[in-house]
């Protein structure tokens, strides 16, 4: 196989979603090491930070690139992204099941293409929503 840097890149605001969800870092920690395996990737290490009076962090370093969230509780608003390279580990899985758990009313979503030369930007299907409000 020749080596590719080809990678996807998938990156998520989400809107409405409960205070108390994205106001534990050590509650989303554990979710995103849950979608970093769901998508076949390997875990090399986790920083999650909890913020005061409110929001966390957590970073997830992937072997095949990274995973992460940003949340901001009092706005209802969490943003994630997830980047990998290759093609054996799909970006999408991995978001998909952060949605699923966040449960937002709202999702807006666009997925990069990297390392074919200029970039790519496509819009993920409607579907990989089913399960926003």
């Amino acid at each position: 196989m020749e080596y590719s840097t080809f990678g996807r890149h998938v990156a998520v605001d989400t809107w409405g979603v409960n205070f108390d969800l994205i106001n534990n870092a050590e509650w989303l920690k554990a979710q995103m090491i849950e979608a970093a395996e769901a998508c076949g990737a390997t875990v090399l290490s986790v920083q999650a930070k909890q913020f005061e009076p409110q929001g966390a962090t957590v970073l997830v370093l992937l072997s095949e690139s990274h995973l992460s969230i940003h949340t901001y509780p009092e706005r209802g608003f969490a943003a994630l992204d997830c980047y990998t390279c290759g093609d054996t580990v799909d970006p999408q899985v991995a978001i998909d099941h952060m949605i699923a758990v966040l449960n937002p009313e709202k999702v807006f979503a666009k997925k990069l293409i990297r390392g074919v030369g200029e970039m790519t930007v496509e819009t993920p299907s409607v579907q990989m929503f089913a399960t926003v409000k």
